[in-house]
């Protein structure tokens, strides 16, 4: 089964790793979009919805050039797409790590080794992530959270088996 690891952002505000007009979660997708991206492997990004990818598409253009993530959106570039594809609709080719922005646990999740989600800080969000994580845990995938503090502090991390 795969590794399921959500992240759980305590405030709404912007963070070290976005501004004002992008949701802290939505960033920090693209940031570990780029980070799974040097370590070779392939990601999809999924989206609830295609304002939502177009959304990541356009935050990932804005990256400088030293950290640059090749990307793209289904269907689009090369035949079996970039490193990193996002979309609102099931991936047409085979991915390690899914980052999940979608409010729902995609139909498609098990046939990824690796799934990224995330917690936001608003409520209704909060109910929905809390759903997504014991529908994973049904589906036997190995659970794990961590905070998402400051940069000045300390990581948590906390996991749990099927």
């Amino acid at each position: 089964m795969s590794q399921v690891l959500f992240y759980i952002h305590a405030e709404d505000g912007p963070t070290a790793i976005t501004d004002a007009s992008l949701p802290a979660h939505f960033a920090q997708a693209c940031q570990l979009a780029a980070y799974y991206y040097q370590q070779n492997k392939k990601v999809f990004i999924y989206t609830e919805n295609q304002q939502d990818a177009f959304t990541v598409d356009e935050y990932l253009w804005q990256f400088d050039g030293d950290s640059f993530v090749p990307h793209n959106l289904i269907g689009e570039g090369p035949r079996y797409g970039s490193p990193v594809e996002i979309s609102w609709l099931a991936p047409q080719h085979p991915r390690a790590v899914l980052i999940n922005l979608s409010q729902n646990i995609p139909e498609f999740n098990l046939n990824f080794q690796q799934i990224i989600d995330f917690v936001p800080a608003q409520e209704q969000l909060k109910i929905n992530a809390r759903v997504r994580y014991s529908a994973y845990k049904k589906l036997g995938h190995t659970l794990s959270t961590q905070d998402v503090l400051n940069t000045s502090q300390e990581s948590t991390n906390q996991t749990e088996d099927k």
